[in-house]
């Protein structure tokens, strides 16, 4: 079972290799990245491309450890037993009508392998990771409620996200495979952009990489445009017919581009450019 990239995923070599390893290692491939350079994708397409199902838990804030293994309903349990009349009791009895399966509870029992996608792993509380080390390792947890050890039956694909936005435990790193997907050079991304929009012109995809470029180069700027942006404004690009004219600027410097909206995301990084902009076509 190895990866080995797909038509709608653009995968560099060191990606299909780090892939790989975490298959022949059986240990969880963790990805890291700036936003936008599509983490999230890769468990996707890569389970698509193994045919595996791929089950996926977008972290957030306040999720819980806890969670990913299940959740007992005490309040249904609560009120359910106080209608016990309507059915006799009978559901009230068996407790496992109270047990929510999380994520990883579903791909420890599910009958063939899957892919398991921990998406954005940053976003939770420091002590999430840790939490998780021993489940993520053995492969099992202890249900408390009903008594039982569940034990994975077959061992899933796990890919792990992460924004950077917080340290995670050295104990946590050890037990996973570790990859930075790197900013997509000018090649890379036209390859990435030949995929999604293969009848492009190819004189407006230069102008256009060459608008993205310049953009992401300019410095003090405090989020880069990333490659879903670049797609982003290239889709509006397209839907709106903007000519080539539009992208290009007579004496070669810095335009600003039209629905650069779709590339700056906060009023600052628009003013910054804007200024350099102005400072440019009055020489200065």
């Amino acid at each position: 079972m190895k990866f080995q990239g797909s038509q709608t995923y653009v995968a560099t070599q060191d990606l299909m290799l780090a892939v790989n390893a975490a298959i022949t290692l059986k240990r969880p491939l963790l990805v890291k990245g700036e936003p936008g350079t599509g983490k999230t994708m890769l468990a996707e397409e890569v389970a698509a491309a193994l045919n595996m199902p791929l089950l996926q838990w977008h972290i957030k804030s306040t999720t819980k450890a806890q969670q990913g293994l299940y959740e007992y309903d005490a309040v249904s349990r609560l009120r359910d037993s106080q209608l016990a009349d309507v059915d006799g009791g009978e559901r009230v009895k068996n407790i496992h009508n109270y047990i929510v399966q999380g994520v990883l509870w579903q791909a420890f029992t599910a009958d063939t392998p899957v892919a398991l996608l921990i998406d954005e792993i940053d976003k939770a509380d420091i002590e999430f990771p840790n939490d998780l080390l021993r489940e993520i390792d053995r492969m099992e947890f202890y249900c408390y409620e009903t008594r039982e050890l569940i034990k994975a039956k077959h061992r899933p694909l796990v890919f792990i996200t992460s924004n950077n936005e917080k340290e995670l435990p050295d104990a946590f790193l050890r037990r996973c495979f570790f990859h930075f997907i790197k900013f997509p050079d000018a090649v890379t991304m036209q390859q990435i952009v030949d995929v999604h929009f293969p009848g492009l012109k190819k004189d407006l995809l230069t102008a256009a990489m060459k608008t993205f470029f310049d953009i992401r180069n300019l410095p003090g700027l405090k989020k880069k445009p990333s490659t879903s942006e670049l797609l982003d404004w290239l889709k509006l690009l397209v839907a709106e017919d903007i000519p080539l004219e539009a992208l290009q600027s007579k004496d070669d410097k810095v335009a600003v581009p039209p629905l650069v909206g779709a590339l700056l995301k906060n009023e600052q990084d628009v003013t910054l450019f804007e200024k350099l902009v102005f400072m440019q076509r009055h020489n200065r």
